[in-house]
């Protein structure tokens, strides 16, 4: 994106610690301005999701959230373009697309020139290569969200208070708690449900001249041998005493077949294996992984 030496732009991003940063790799034709996170929410109160008329949703600025937008709309007066470059997922879609609705409101975007960049790193290249590709906001990623805030809202809204009454105040119930709550509640009840059985299994201990080995029984009286084959120590003890008689003190191996495999990377790290291999490796605590991680992002 070519800007001219007296065309200036809007850059809206989340954090007040990267706004600082990018304005300073992209310099005096570009003003960088904190959103601070979210700027609307769904009011707390019943009706916020219609659900008789498509869904439709009531938002509204969030109090501590005013005076954000009011700093938008005001450096947004003196540029003419606006360009969105919050976070590369969903929650930042969906806040790009709020900063648009509540400026489209207030007849802020009248003659301005909105695009919508992303870049996954904090770096000068990053920046400066995302500014040559701008693009308008992803309807998919924001209708995935509204569809998740609803769900969040319903849900949430009609279980917390149950919650209240029969738990204790101040518990919440949403799409994630509900679902995660169902499948504790169907463990405990298989494991209350669960019988114990005894069962028995055999083994050698075989010496090698090289290297000792572990074997297990796997057939036996032309059977296959399975968890419950042996049900108690009397019949494991009989059947352990029929293969020494049989074996006569040495076991033959009948067959040795050789395979490769593969090992694969584990997957990159989400928020909680970061946190775990941080503790498991490092004894580090979640405030102090989190706080570094962070400090690597920006």
């Amino acid at each position: 994106m070519t800007k001219t030496a007296k065309t200036k732009a809007l850059v809206i991003v989340e954090s007040p610690a990267k706004a600082k940063t990018i304005k300073k790799y992209l310099g005096p034709d570009f003003e960088v301005v904190a959103s601070y996170g979210h700027v609307r929410d769904l009011p707390a109160k019943d009706g916020s999701v219609d659900t008789e008329h498509g869904f439709d949703m009531l938002w509204e600025v969030a109090p501590e959230s005013k005076k954000h937008v009011r700093a938008i709309a005001e450096a947004l007066k003196s540029d003419d373009t606006l360009i969105l470059a919050t976070d590369p997922d969903r929650e930042g879609e969906a806040i790009s697309w709020h900063v648009l609705e509540v400026l489209r409101k207030k007849g802020a975007l009248k003659g301005k020139a909105v695009s919508r960049v992303v870049f996954n790193a904090i770096t000068r290249n990053s920046v400066l290569e995302a500014m040559q590709h701008p693009r308008d906001v992803d309807a998919d990623l924001v209708d995935a969200y509204l569809a998740r805030r609803a769900l969040d809202y319903l849900v949430g809204f009609n279980l917390s208070p149950v919650l209240w009454r029969k738990v204790q105040t101040g518990l919440s119930a949403g799409r994630v708690q509900s679902p995660a709550l169902r499948l504790i509640c169907q463990r405990e009840e298989e494991i209350e449900a669960f019988k114990a059985q005894e069962y028995w299994s055999i083994a050698a201990q075989c010496v090698h001249p090289t290297q000792g080995f572990d074997a297990r029984l796997l057939r036996y009286d032309g059977g296959k041998v399975e968890q419950f084959t042996f049900r108690d120590g009397a019949s494991a003890e009989a059947a352990r005493a029929e293969l020494v008689r049989a074996a006569g003190g040495m076991l033959t191996v009948a067959e040795v077949t050789r395979k490769q495999r593969q090992r694969r990377p584990s997957p990159p790290f989400i928020t909680s294996t970061l946190q775990q291999e941080a503790a498991r490796k490092l004894g580090f605590g979640t405030s102090r992984t989190m706080r570094l991680a962070q400090g690597l992002y920006e």
